[in-house]
């Protein structure tokens, strides 16, 4: 028996318990299929029963790609008047940091309060150009910038080490809110065509659910050691200028014992599609009860379409992983797409002609289950005609999976996928 094989039988024996026992499936996982009301009021009422969180109306939505969204980004923070809040997962020296913290020190001198909040796993890597506390943190404090670690790594215990917030979210005097895959490092530039610049997209919004994004902020803000945010950084609904055609919730969610608030929002979001489900993932990896939903929406007549990334990636067993799904997918009628220019980083989902979602949630059990995520989550026909036309153009740097052509499992996309299932289950 060779090393592999030995590896690949003794991994189930050892998380048996977790990923085979319908007991503790039952205990902890939410029961489907969901047959949820049609239409987005419908959908409005699940998504508030589940997570707390409604589609309100009267958000202006951009869709930025690749690099367009620090531009945009940019311009926004350098005509901030009170306030700019950014927390991220990846925060490393480069010249779109410099940029970056030049707008933010011009800004706090002139009097604009600007607190950030980095996750030292994604950022704090003293080595290179990821050497974040001497490159940017050291810059922006001199200009009055205040700077905070999420859940500094004391002792490196697993548990805290697995507990991260994976979050992207800039808000600018309350008002503005940015969200979706990007990090602030190079290689979030660019048009996500060259092997060095990863393909993302992300989402810029203006009305009341920039207060929900405000206050993802300002709890980890206080987790970091940050105090209570002035009441200026909370504008009230009825002075917010922005009157959009969009209704959007905005979905926080942190990793917890039980059924986190991202995955009740995938369920539903699943649940609500009618027509067609498209799913853009960098990490598509997803525990057995959402693959079980994807099969019977399958069965449904849904159109069910999957981009992941493809051999560029970032992570080799969690891509191995994603692949491992394939087989199953592909026998209950999903298409299947990897791209392959870049590394896919989007965290997108159309439903229908109607409701999107773009964020940092990925559709893996760690990000499900243990990391602090967010997702903006929109019924705007327009907004989702954009999203598919990004659709069609990725699809064009694309290749299609078939069973011929790369589909079926083999004993290490099976063993990859035991793994990542086991690193973030806590059930």
């Amino acid at each position: 028996m060779d090393e592999m094989q030995e590896l690949e039988e003794m991994v189930p024996q050892a998380g048996s318990h977790f990923l085979d026992s319908d007991k503790e499936r039952a205990r902890h996982e939410m029961r489907g299929p969901f047959e949820l009301p049609p239409g987005p009021e419908g959908f409005s009422f699940s998504l508030y029963q589940s997570v707390g969180v409604g589609m309100i109306p009267g958000h202006k939505l951009e869709l930025l790609e690749n690099g367009t969204v620090f531009e945009r980004m940019l311009q926004d923070i350098r005509g901030a008047k009170q306030s700019i809040h950014i927390l991220v997962y990846i925060w490393r020296p480069c010249e779109l940091s410099d940029r970056i913290v030049e707008a933010l020190v011009e800004r706090s001198r002139a009097g604009v309060q600007c607190r950030v909040v980095v996750d030292p796993v994604g950022s704090e890597e003293v080595s290179g150009d990821k050497d974040f506390d001497l490159q940017v943190e050291k810059r922006l404090t001199e200009a009055g910038v205040e700077v905070h670690y999420y859940r500094l790594l004391a002792g490196k215990v697993v548990g805290r080490l697995l507990g991260r917030t994976h979050n992207k979210i800039v808000v600018v005097d309350g008002r503005i809110g940015y969200t979706g895959g990007f990090g602030i490092w190079k290689v979030w530039e660019g048009d996500g065509l060259k092997p060095e610049e990863w393909r993302d997209t992300n989402v810029r919004v203006e009305g009341s659910e920039v207060r929900r994004m405000q206050l993802s902020f300002s709890r980890h803000w206080q987790e970091s050691g940050g105090g209570l945010l002035p009441p200026s950084a909370f504008p009230e609904v009825e002075d917010q200028e922005s009157e959009g055609p969009a209704s959007a919730g905005f979905v926080d969610s942190a990793g917890k014992l039980g059924v986190t608030d991202a995955e009740r929002m995938v369920r539903l979001v699943i649940a609500a599609a009618r027509e067609r489900l498209w799913i853009a993932n960098a990490y598509f990896t997803p525990p057995n009860a959402i693959l079980e939903q994807l099969e019977e929406k399958c069965r449904q007549g849904v159109e069910i379409r999957v981009l992941g990334p493809g051999p560029i990636h970032d992570v080799p067993i969690i891509r191995a992983s994603q692949r491992s799904t394939y087989e199953r997918l592909l026998d209950a009628g999903v298409r299947i797409w990897e791209y392959q220019p870049s590394m896919l980083h989007s965290k997108t989902i159309i439903v229908d002609d109607w409701l999107a979602v773009v964020g940092s949630t990925n559709l893996d059990v760690l990000s499900l289950n243990k990391l602090g995520e967010g997702s903006l989550v929109m019924s705007d026909p327009e907004f989702v005609r954009k999203l598919e036309r990004c659709w069609a153009k990725d699809l064009r740097h694309s290749k299609e999976i078939t069973l011929e052509n790369g589909g079926r499992t083999n004993p290490w996309r099976r063993l990859a996928r035991r793994t990542t299932q086991l690193v973030g289950r806590d059930r």
